[in-house]
């Protein structure tokens, strides 16, 4: 096997090989995510992205995977979540007038403001609700309005965040002037409870958190399963692990690579360096960011104190009030966020790993700390350890120019994408779309795209199975299979094999290049484009091996790559496994729903008044039952093989109805007709099956997914219904319209102006000659009038011509 080549954090530039320590198995552990709340399409586009990369090197290139994945169940935002909801419960149910309940709101505003946006507290008196949206609009409105902070660039993360704190501040307005500031002011109460309440929450009970985050790892794990992302083989949790921790920080102070300070142990990073180590291997422009150091070291952890130098990082922090804590030799305390990662890795995998993995933003400080606490940990005699061969990192998935994530709510979660605007499938033909190491931003022109691929893949299934499926021996179709065909022997092959094989050859290159998953798609959508040329131009002699053998051969990639939600390994068959051959029914029970059209149909026919048919008579006397039982013995248990027989007696009656329908008595061919319909639009299509008629040829069995097809009859339906509204609609205008013109008419021209007050004298012909006034009709003004009465004159003819003296 040619050498896969991947792309690795800790050697810039293009793919290296890829040699994992053990031949034909490969050790990796992933960073899981920070259970405190719903994940979102960023997880997904990290969590899919990895998934895909571990199906390719187990099914594809079959190795053994080992992979680890963690939960971080302790951590700041986990504690102050946990922490200010309960403090928020505790809130709720106290004793508050109105008027306490509305103070406590505007307190919390303000407090707010001054934390998150001091430039509203700029100007004259007091910021209050009643002038937030004037302070609001002239400091921020030019970022509300699409700008930057500085003027300069993109929006990016700052400005996201910005809009965030807005939108609080906007929803809370929007409470205490509404008397809701328990219903719709939580964003801006939860961090002002918190600064007065943190530290009476009793944490010897660490239900308080551990509530939050099992609830959480649930939603994350459910998640998970509904984007068919496969569970890890070992899962590893913090809390299980403080212990082990506490030790391992130990080894590292002992070794000289860290030290106490006011309770917190701090890595060493002057010592590691003086060690002959390197330290911010993966982002070393990055090791004096102040900011990424801070938010690596957590919100609760800005006031403690005693480091020796500005980049040392927590191993081991020191608990205060209102925060969890376990024992250790230094006091109570709980283990830093980068440090578990090298615990729980290094018990499970040993002291080096082929791949780690994560999303890009953990690169630093997070990765870079794991690397360094790690070989700390491990290197004998002042020599460097090498802990980790690869390292994986996930592109972001951006949003307006920002990482979508859960600290700046800018996300959509992913319960809410599967509910609303995505599929699994879809959402992962999208990751599939872009390299997994690049960003991503979803554009309507991707959704688009992976649309059509989708489409096109789907439609390609559908019309190959209805080709196999109409070819003369139906059990060549499902046992003769890819096994009859040599498709995988290394002679020149011609027509649509070469294309399968030059198609096959390109998915292995790309694979074997840092899993090139866009030129995947690219090199099944040209092979589908080629099969789809040659099923057009031979409608009557189509090379159906070929087209089989291409079929089988996208259905197992696709099935590699995750696509199939129901397929299981090795991905043997042609297109999307249904739900019901996933659940392994009874074939009886399976084909019941099939069987049941089959003898309704039938019966129906049979009630018809129809001429003499040999064709009806030989359907009539052979049954589909013994083909259906040959299907079942030969081992065949996909549901829509097994309904084959009855399906394809059911399109052969109905293409003979239909072409004796012309020869029958009217009611007769109504009745047929109406039959016909009904069959195909209703009776199979709530089965999941199309008839697709074609002229002076055989209906066309194909397997489409129910729910297309009723949305399709319904849509055709609503167009219909419409259509017949507006024609109803354009009939009663023409009809009033009709009825207002007769009514104009029936008036004599003689009659027409004689009572209009602005006149007062008129002719004998009933045309004005004096204004209202006495004075005469101005000559333009007449000009007009005697043209209208000329018309009038016209119209009551042609009324007393139709409808004589009657009324209309």
């Amino acid at each position: 096997m040619d050498s896969i080549k991947v792309h690795n954090s800790l050697k810039p530039g293009g793919p290296v090989p890829f040699v994992p320590i053990e031949k034909g198995k490969v050790s990796w552990y992933a960073c899981g995510p920070t259970v405190y709340d719903q994940s979102h399409l960023g997880h997904a586009r990290n969590y899919v992205s990895t998934d895909i990369i571990r199906r390719i090197l187990m099914h594809y290139f079959g190795f053994n995977v080992k992979f680890v994945m963690n939960f971080t169940d302790v951590d700041d935002k986990i504690i102050i979540k946990a922490r200010r909801q309960r403090l928020l419960d505790l809130e709720k149910q106290k004793n508050y007038t109105d008027a306490e309940i509305l103070e406590l709101g505007k307190a919390a505003f303000r407090a707010y403001a001054e934390s998150n946006l001091p430039k509203l507290l700029e100007g004259e008196g007091e910021l209050d609700v009643d002038n937030y949206i004037p302070r609001r609009d002239a400091a921020y409105g030019h970022v509300l309005a699409g700008g930057t902070l500085t003027g300069e660039g993109r929006p990016g993360d700052a400005e996201a965040k910005l809009k965030m704190h807005i939108s609080n501040m906007t929803a809370a307005v929007i409470a205490i002037n509404g008397n809701q500031v328990f219903k719709g002011a939580d964003e801006i109460l939860l961090p002002y409870l918190d600064s007065l309440y943190k530290e009476t929450i009793d944490t010897s009970d660490q239900s308080i958190f551990t509530d939050l985050t099992r609830f959480m790892e649930g939603e994350f794990t459910n998640d998970m399963d509904a984007l068919n992302v496969l569970r890890p083989d070992v899962v590893t949790r913090v809390t299980e692990y403080v212990p082990q921790i506490a030790k391992f920080v130990e080894k590292i102070v002992e070794k000289g690579f860290a030290y106490e300070a006011e309770g917190s142990v701090y890595f060493d990073i002057a010592a590691f360096e003086k060690a002959g180590n390197r330290y911010a291997r993966l982002r070393p422009e990055s090791r004096n960011d102040k900011a990424l150091q801070e938010e690596g070291e957590g919100s609760l952890s800005k006031s403690l104190g005693g480091k020796r130098g500005a980049g040392d990082f927590a191993l081991w922090k020191k608990s205060k009030p209102g925060e969890p804590y376990w024992p250790s030799k230094w006091g109570n305390g709980r283990p830093g966020w980068h440090i578990e990662c090298s615990v729980m890795a290094s018990d499970v995998l040993g002291p080096r790993m082929d791949l780690h993995s994560g999303g890009i933003d953990l690169a630093f400080p997070h990765h870079d700390n794991e690397l360094a606490q790690s070989e700390a940990y491990f290197c004998e005699h002042g020599h460097e350890h090498t802990w980790v061969n690869y390292f994986l990192h996930m592109g972001h998935l951006s949003i307006s120019g920002s990482k979508m994530s859960k600290s700046l709510k800018n996300f959509q979660t992913i319960k809410d994408a599967l509910a609303s605007t995505y599929t699994a499938r879809s959402m992962r033909i999208v990751f599939l779309l872009g390299r997994w190491n690049d960003g991503v931003e979803i554009s309507p022109d991707m959704r688009t795209q992976a649309d059509n691929w989708e489409i096109t893949v789907n439609n390609f299934f559908i019309n190959v199975k209805s080709l196999l499926a109409e070819a003369n021996d139906p059990t060549a179709a499902v046992n003769g299979g890819v096994k009859a065909l040599s498709i995988g022997n290394d002679k020149p092959q011609e027509d649509l094999r070469a294309d399968l094989e030059q198609a096959k050859k390109e998915v292995k290159d790309a694979l074997i290049n840092s899993f090139d998953t866009p030129a995947v798609l690219r090199a099944i959508g040209e092979v589908i484009r080629k099969a789809n040329i040659h099923i057009n131009a031979h409608k009557d002699d189509a090379d159906l091996p070929a087209l089989e053998a291409i079929a089988r051969w996208i259905t197992k990639i696709v099935g590699i790559l995750g696509l199939d939600a129901n397929a299981r390994p090795p991905y043997e068959g042609i297109g999307w496994v249904s739900a019901a051959a996933a659940a392994n029914l009874d074939p009886s029970t399976a084909v019941q729903p099939y069987k049941e059209v089959y003898k309704t149909f039938y019966s129906e026919v049979r009630a018809l008044e129809l001429p003499a048919s040999e064709t009806i008579t030989n359907l009539y006397s052979q049954s589909p039952d013994p083909e259906f039982d040959s299907l079942v013995n030969s081992g065949t248990r996909d549901p829509e093989q097994l309904a084959l027989p009855y399906l394809r007696a059911v399109a052969k009656l109905r293409d003979e109805l239909r072409r004796l329908a012309p020869t029958t008595s009217p009611e007769t061919k109504q009745s047929i007709l109406a039959l016909s319909d009904r069959v195909r639009n209703y009776d199979l299509s709530n089965l999941g099956v199309y008839l697709d008629d074609r002229t002076d040829q055989p209906s066309l069995i194909k397997f489409i997914p129910a729910a297309e097809l009723i949305a399709a009859r319904e849509e055709k339906a609503a167009k219909e219904a419409e259509k017949a509204r507006a024609k109803e609609e354009a009939r009663r205008a023409r009809e009033k319209a009709e009825q207002e013109k007769w009514e104009k008419a029936k008036v004599a021209p003689q009659d027409m102006y004689k009572g209009d007050e602005r006149y007062s004298e008129w002719d004998a012909e009933g045309i004005p000659t004096k204004m209202k006034d006495g004075s005469e009709v101005p000559k333009s003004q007449l000009k007009k009038l005697k043209k209208d009465w000329e018309r009038q004159k016209k119209a009551h003819s042609e009324y007393q011509a139709k409808f004589g003296g009657a009324t209309v």
